[in-house]
């Protein structure tokens, strides 16, 4: 059962004209419309091309988004299902080990991989690597070209 939502997700990303609602047991609704999906009062977009950190947040903010930020065990699980490496909106680059979201915002929730981050100076870019395990951080070389995943928040 968890194969075919996964499936249905990552086909209603990609396909514009699958209009779809999934309900699951940390969602309240989750919708498709014009590649964007909305969850917990946001809208996001998977990309279908790789780029680099900077590249993909820019992207984002041609379309009025920005990278993903996580601040949820919900937000977790959903980005989560995508079993996919992302771009998501952290980084140090500022000041290093001083993790911080897009938005100016420190991290206060983190999923970080065991291990993890052990970069350094030279990945200092957040992604998330859907593996097995809820704890699916990583950082990365933001020169490094990946998929990312943009957040359009929506106006109550």
């Amino acid at each position: 059962a968890l194969c075919f939502l996964l499936l249905v997700a990552v086909l209603a990303v990609f396909s514009p004209r699958v209009p779809l609602c999934v309900h699951s047991s940390y969602t309240s609704t989750l919708s498709y419309q014009q590649n964007w999906a909305a969850f917990n009062g946001s809208l996001f977009q998977v990309s279908s091309e790789k780029k680099s950190w900077q590249q993909s947040r820019q992207d984002c903010l041609q379309k009025g988004a920005d990278l993903m930020i996580i601040n949820s065990r919900g937000e977790q699980n959903f980005v989560n299902q995508l079993k996919m490496c992302l771009w998501i909106g952290l980084t140090d680059s500022e000041t290093e080990g001083t993790w911080k979201w897009v938005d100016g915002t420190r991290m206060t929730t983190s999923y970080w991989n065991s291990g993890e981050p052990n970069g350094g100076r030279n990945e200092n870019c957040g992604e998330i690597k859907t593996y097995d395990s809820e704890k699916s951080w990583n950082d990365e070389s933001c020169s490094n070209e990946k998929f990312w995943i943009c957040e359009k928040r929506v106006s109550p």
